[in-house]
């Protein structure tokens, strides 16, 4: 299940050789998703995912959700629910840290620079105020039923680096290439756009 699909781009990847719900209130972003393979699109949010049964998924993906949403760990604990044994949550989250690097380096936005660094809030262009979380606090969400198994940085570089490199033809491979290296680099983890978690009901 794609809980928070977007415009269904992971969805619509993930259909190619697996069985994909997607879950997403917004009407709109439905009508413009992603279709090349089939899955199974729902118009909903939290109410939908309370009537779910129990051990159903092999895998919940949920990336760049939580940060706006109040009632974290009801989901976290819903995600559990109806994970089958072993199966795991994969969330991509905001980096502070990262967004940080990126406000300050990339966009020289010394306004927001200073909001983030007083651990204040700032806004997305889309989806409203970006609540950022800790990692750890995933765990206290879900009461212990979940637990962080592996951690991993995005855009670590991708995000600081001057447009004018992109137009090289080799620049996506060779990006690639130095994101996967320091993905799992605890330093420059730090410093990474967004964090992809990985979490486990043990």
């Amino acid at each position: 299940m794609d809980f928070g699909s977007g415009f269904g781009v992971t969805a619509n990847y993930l259909a190619k050789y697996n069985n994909v719900i997607a879950v997403k209130p917004n009407e709109e972003m439905i009508k413009n998703r992603y279709i090349d393979n089939q899955y199974t699109q729902v118009n909903g949010s939290f109410e939908w995912l309370i009537k779910e049964p129990n051990n159903k998924y092999d895998c919940i993906i949920c990336h760049n959700v939580i940060e706006y949403m109040d009632n974290r760990s009801e989901l976290l604990q819903e995600f559990d629910r109806i994970l089958k044994p072993n199966g795991f949550v994969s969330i991509v989250k905001h980096n502070r840290m990262g967004k940080i690097m990126q406000k300050a380096v990339f966009e020289y936005n010394i306004g927001e620079t200073e909001a983030l660094l007083k651990n204040e809030y700032i806004n997305s262009q889309s989806f409203g105020v970006i609540k950022e979380y800790d990692n750890r606090i995933l765990e206290e969400y879900s009461r212990g039923k979940l637990t962080i198994d592996r951690c991993y940085g995005i855009r670590t570089f991708y995000g600081l680096q001057d447009n004018r490199f992109k137009s090289d033809p080799k620049w996506i491979e060779n990006m690639l290439k130095i994101e996967l290296e320091v993905s799992e680099n605890p330093p420059l983890r730090e410093i990474s756009f967004f964090h992809h978690i990985i979490m486990r009901n043990t």
